[in-house]
Parts: structure tokens; C-alpha cells; sequence
């Protein structure tokens, strides 16, 4: 587990802080839910909660990974890990231990026992296909009358 990185505005080489940053609270909580580097690679030179706070930047704010601010590792580094991450489940893992977690703090079982689901349909037409639609009227003026 790595520790926690505080970032600080006015310490020389660090980032600026945004509002999509975890806080130290809730690193601890994702941190040992954040697969381990692999042995035998190359050793990472970017710290897995930067990696993370990246992600979650171009999630809230909705823009590209190529217009990830350059305070954060490379946008093709959080890509790698975002989309490594949702295919060996992490995210899911990720999901289910918080919520989990945030079940038990309410008083509640940590599974959901009961889910409700909503049928409620809007009807269109009974007919189908061609049948169904109106055919475009021409217009006076573009038929000559």
C-alpha cells in the first residue's frame, strides 16, 4: 500500500488541488481496493491515487483524456489504468465495496435484499411498420394547385 499524498498548493512540485480529488478519508477507504503493481514490469513512476485522481477528473468534468490538465500524469497513463481497471472488474469491486460500506454506516445489511423495479411503458400506435406513420403531405404550392 502506498501512503497517502497530500497535495499542497504551496509546497514546489505539486499540483493544484481540484474538487474531483479524493481526500485523504476516502484514499483510505479505495486505496486497498486498487490492485498492486505487477511484479516484474517496470517499477511505476506515477502514484496509483494521482492515477486515480485523473480518472475521476475526466469523469466529473466531462472533458477528453487527450484535455486532462498537464498537472496530472499523462492522459494516455489514466487512460491505461481507467480502461485496464474496468476490464478486470476493478471498478465493480471498487462499487460494491463502497457500497457495501456505506450500507453497514446507515445501520443496514451490507446486500440489498429487495429491488424494485419500474414497468411503467407509454403506448404509441397498435400498428406497425409502414402502417403505423402518416405519410408527408405535398404541399399546394408544390403540387400546382
Amino acid at each position: 500500500m502506498q501512503p497517502p499524498l497530500k497535495p499542497d498548493q504551496s509546497s514546489p512540485g505539486r499540483r493544484t488541488t481540484y474538487p474531483s480529488d479524493l481526500t485523504d478519508a476516502q484514499w483510505e477507504r479505495v486505496c486497498p481496493l486498487i490492485p498492486a503493481v505487477k511484479p516484474g514490469g517496470r517499477p511505476s513512476t506515477v502514484p496509483r491515487r494521482e492515477v486515480l485522481n485523473a480518472i475521476l477528473y475526466v469523469l466529473r468534468s466531462g472533458c477528453t483524456w487527450r484535455m486532462l490538465p498537464h498537472d496530472f500524469p499523462p492522459w494516455s497513463t489514466a487512460y491505461h489504468y481507467f480502461r485496464v481497471w474496468r476490464l478486470d472488474g476493478t471498478w465493480e469491486r471498487i462499487q460494491e465495496a463502497l457500497r457495501e460500506q456505506v450500507r453497514r454506516e446507515a445501520g443496514r445489511e451490507a446486500s440489498p435484499s429487495a429491488a424494485m423495479i419500474d414497468s411503467q411503458t407509454v403506448k404509441t400506435t397498435e400498428k406497425e411498420g409502414r402502417a403505423g406513420t402518416t405519410p408527408a403531405r405535398r404541399s399546394r404550392a408544390a403540387s400546382g394547385m
